[in-house]
């Protein structure tokens, strides 16, 4: 071999040898803990094993969330948290979660859903609905907060409102089978209604019209008063 070729060879060993600590140093560099603490949360979430993931979801929040925040890391563990408790129909601190992430970022659709959902369960209706509207604010053709909204229209009994948010919903999501089924329901719950007012009404006619009649009938006519007679003088 020439001494020119060994010389060509030699360099090239110490070029690589030059990127070698580098690669393994990146390797060895500590990750960040409230990454760490996420992404395992998430492992578990796709198990369901809900509780576990909740407790990885506090430990990621209980850290450094300074790297984490610089993606949607942070707002992917309020959400992930939020739908863990929800599962586990703790819908009360599922609320509080979502009000804690709702704080950092207000315009989020998702989290205004769940919140949404989980006032839903509960029976609180109009707080329901309000958080059903932000989301929708944020994203008008959000197709599951549109059905959701459907379903707590027809709860409180606006069953046009309801129809009319199921119509948009399978603008946005043609053949979607949960606003289908909404929608079917809404109109029959509607029409099933009318009858309903008819007979009041009627009801209401009958008794004002009978007791015009029993009126009329037991009334007793007032008595003249007796006309005095006048008294002769006594002679």
């Amino acid at each position: 071999m020439k001494f020119r070729q060994i010389i060509h060879i030699l360099a090239i060993i110490a070029c690589i040898a030059c990127f070698i600590p580098p690669v393994l140093a990146a390797d060895e560099a500590p990750q960040d803990e409230a990454t760490t603490f996420y992404n395992r949360g998430e492992l578990l979430l796709d198990t369901n094993d809900y509780e576990s993931a909740i407790a990885q979801f506090d430990q990621a929040l209980a850290s450094n969330t300074t790297l984490i925040k610089m993606s949607n890391g942070l707002l992917y563990t309020y959400r992930d948290k939020a739908y863990a408790q929800i599962q586990l129909k703790k819908y009360n601190e599922a609320l509080q979660t979502l009000d804690q992430g709702l704080a950092l970022y207000p315009k989020d659709n998702m989290l205004w859903n769940n919140k949404g959902y989980a006032n839903y369960i509960l029976g609180k209706y109009p707080e329901a609905l309000a958080a059903y509207n932000n989301a929708l604010l944020f994203e008008k053709n959000y197709t599951i907060a549109l059905i959701n909204k459907g379903d707590t229209l027809s709860k409180m009994g606006d069953y046009s409102g309801a129809i009319d948010t199921y119509k948009i919903a399978l603008e946005s999501d043609p053949g979607n089978r949960d606003a289908t089924a909404g929608l079917a329901a809404a109109q029959q719950a509607a029409a099933s209604t009318i009858p309903t007012s008819m007979m009041v009404i009627l009801v209401l006619v009958i008794i004002v019209a009978a007791g015009a009649v029993w009126y009329i009938k037991c009334k007793k006519p007032e008595e003249k008063p007796e006309e005095k007679k006048p008294q002769g003088k006594k002679k």
